[in-house]
C-alpha cells in the first residue's frame, strides 16, 4: 500500500461542509408521507471498501426517524483484524459538530442572552485584551457563524502535540501567528471561528461546551450516544472503527485517538447514525430555532462557492440537501438529509489514507448514495 506522506498527530483539516445543510427554506410542520424507495445500503458499503485505502464502511438508513436500512463492511482495525464495525457503532462526526454549535449558540440568540451583532470584543473582553484576536472589536457573532470573520485557522506546528490538553486560548494564540486570510465580511472557512463560538457558549451559559451541548441538543433529542470528548489521548467509547495516517517516514499508524481539545466545537462530537440523523432532522423540520435563525444554518453562507447542483445528487428525486461532511487524518463522515428532513443517510468510513486521497472520500459516499436511493443508477 503506497500513501503520500500525511501529518498523523493533530487534525489536519476539518471540513467545512458541515455548516451548509441546505439552500432550502425548513420544511413546513406538516411532512409528507410519501413511501421513499432504499436501496441495499449493505452493497453500499462493500462499494466504499471496495475503493481502496478503506479500513472499514458503516452506514444507516431513517425515514420518519426509524432505520430502514443498514450495512456494515470491512475490519475495526487494519488488513481485516477486529471484526466487523456495527452500523450502530460510534464515530468522530468531524465539522458536522459545527451545526450543532452554531445552534446552541442561535438559542442564546433566542433567549435573549446573545444578539448576532454583537461584538466580539464585548461578549469575550478577553480576547481583546490579550491581543488573541486581531480586529475583535470589528467581528461579529454572526460573522462566527457565517465565518466571515476573516481570523486565521490555528491548526498548525503550534497545536500538534498529540498529548498536550490545549485550552482555547491556546488555539486562538496559535492562529494569532498566521496572516489574516481575508476582510471581515468574505468567506473563508476557519475552524478558530468555532472554536471562539465555543468559548461564547461556556461564558454565557455557565456550563462546559460539553455539558451545554449535551443539554440543550442531545439530551431533548434522544442523543443518548453522542458525547464531545474534551481530554488530549480520549478515544472513542464502545466498539468502534479505527483510522489510520501515515507519519513522517509513510508508516501507517493509528489515528484513533486524535487530540480532542485541538477539535471542540469546531469538529470533535462522537456520535452514532441514528444520533447524528435526529439531530439533522430535528434542524430541518425547524424544531430547534424559529425559522429567521434556522435559515443561517441552512443557508450557504455568503460567498461560500455551491457544493453540488441543486436537488442533489438524485437530482431532486429525492431532494438531497448538499453538505454534511467532517474528517481528519483517519476518518470521513457525512450525513446526507432531505430537504424536508424526512429522510437521512449517515455514513462513517475509517481510512488509510493520506491527506489528498481523503478529499476524495466526498465523492464516494455521493456515489455510495446514488447506489441507493437514486433511480436512474
Amino acid at each position: 500500500m503506497v500513501l503520500r506522506q500525511a501529518t498523523l498527530t493533530g487534525v489536519a483539516s476539518l471540513a467545512c461542509a458541515a455548516l451548509v445543510l441546505s439552500a432550502v427554506a425548513p420544511a413546513a410542520a406538516s411532512i409528507s408521507a410519501a413511501p421513499v424507495k432504499v436501496g441495499d445500503v449493505q452493497k453500499a458499503m462493500e462499494y466504499l471498501v471496495k475503493t481502496g485505502h478503506v479500513v472499514g464502511a458503516i452506514g444507516e438508513v431513517y425515514v420518519d426517524g426509524k432505520r430502514v436500512g443498514k450495512g456494515s463492511s470491512g475490519s475495526r482495525l487494519l488488513d481485516g483484524k477486529g471484526g466487523a464495525i456495527p452500523s450502530n457503532a460510534r464515530y468522530r462526526i468531524g465539522s458536522q459538530t459545527k451545526s450543532m454549535t452554531a445552534a446552541v449558540v442561535l438559542q442564546l440568540v433566542k433567549e435573549g442572552k446573545l444578539s448576532l451583532n454583537d461584538k466580539l470584543s464585548t461578549v469575550l473582553p478577553e480576547v481583546a485584551k490579550k491581543d488573541l484576536v486581531e480586529r475583535a472589536d470589528e467581528i461579529t457573532v454572526l460573522n462566527l457563524i457565517e465565518m466571515t470573520s476573516g481570523i486565521p485557522e490555528y491548526m498548525g506546528p503550534d497545536t500538534m502535540d498529540p498529548t498536550r490538553n490545549y485550552r482555547p486560548t491556546d488555539l486562538l494564540a496559535a492562529s494569532r501567528k498566521n496572516p489574516r486570510p481575508g476582510e471581515i465580511g468574505t468567506f473563508n472557512h476557519s475552524n478558530t471561528d468555532y472554536i471562539l463560538l465555543g468559548m461564547i457558549i461556556e461564558k454565557l451559559s455557565g456550563r462546559s461546551l460539553a455539558a451545554e451541548l449535551n443539554r440543550s441538543l442531545f439530551v431533548p433529542l434522544g442523543m443518548r450516544d453522542t458525547y464531545l470528548p474534551t481530554k488530549a489521548t480520549e478515544g472513542i467509547k464502545g466498539p468502534h472503527g479505527h483510522g489510520y495516517a501515515p507519519d513522517e517516514t509513510g508508516t501507517l499508524r493509528d489515528a484513533d485517538k486524535i487530540n480532542a481539545t485541538t477539535m471542540l466545537g469546531a469538529g470533535g462530537v462522537v456520535s452514532t447514525a441514528h444520533d447524528v440523523s435526529a439531530f439533522k432532522r430535528a434542524l430541518r423540520q425547524g424544531r430547534l430555532l424559529p425559522e429567521s435563525l434556522n435559515r443561517l444554518l441552512t443557508d450557504p453562507p455568503p460567498g461560500m462557492p455551491p457544493q453540488q447542483p441543486s436537488g442533489g445528487p438524485c437530482a431532486g428525486n429525492p431532494e438531497f440537501a448538499p453538505g454534511g461532511g467532517g474528517s481528519a487524518p483517519g476518518f470521513f463522515a457525512s450525513t446526507y438529509t432531505s430537504s424536508d428532513g424526512r429522510l437521512q443517510f449517515a455514513v462513517s468510513m475509517t481510512l488509510a489514507m493520506d491527506n489528498d486521497e481523503r478529499m476524495t472520500a466526498d465523492q464516494r459516499i455521493t456515489n455510495a448514495l446514488k447506489s441507493v436511493f437514486c433511480p436512474a443508477t
